[in-house]
């Protein structure tokens, strides 16, 4: 079991500007490496309760070119974490057990990437469906007991079903 807080909070209108400040700290890092750089996950959907976290994904023409770049990360507060799981991705996490921004980067033409858009997009486009999401977050937030893999195992069966949908809806 983890002893990282796992809460989820209603919506904060400084997340934007969070990622804002983030992506300017980025794209001057890695100006001559990322190809787009985005921010995602439910802290990108207005009004959606989220862990207070901000996650960005980064596309990447080769993803290993990030790989002699883990200085730049280290610097700016990062903890870099390999793909850390997922094939292919790059992995980075900022403040320790009170974390406040993830990374993650995958390489051009990765279906992760199209995965991410569509799911948010998804959300932002269903608001009656992100609001389900929230509720259920919040439900696993507050009985998991700081168990990470029990929070993300709660949220499965919503997840694989609007995953696909979401993929339909956005390649129509």
């Amino acid at each position: 079991m983890s002893s990282r807080k796992i809460e989820v909070v209603d919506y904060d209108t400084d997340w934007p500007h969070s990622f804002e400040s983030e992506k300017l700290a980025l794209e001057k890092a890695l100006y001559d490496t990322a190809v787009k750089i985005e921010h995602i996950a439910s802290s990108s959907i207005p009004n959606l309760a989220a862990k207070p976290i901000i996650d960005i994904l980064i596309e990447i023409d080769k993803v290993e070119r990030l790989d002699v770049k883990a200085d730049i990360f280290c610097n700016l507060g990062y903890e870099v974490k390999g793909e850390n799981g997922i094939p292919g991705r790059r992995y980075y996490q900022k403040g320790g057990n009170n974390r406040t921004h993830h990374i993650h980067a995958f390489q051009s033409g990765s279906f992760v990437l199209l995965r991410h858009s569509a799911f948010k997009e998804y959300q932002q486009a269903h608001p009656l469906i992100a609001r389900e999401y929230a509720s259920i977050k919040k439900q696993a937030a507050l009985s998991c007991n700081k168990d990470t893999e029990r929070y993300i195992s709660m949220k499965n069966d919503f997840i694989v079903k609007h995953e696909k949908l979401a993929l339909d809806w956005y390649g129509s």
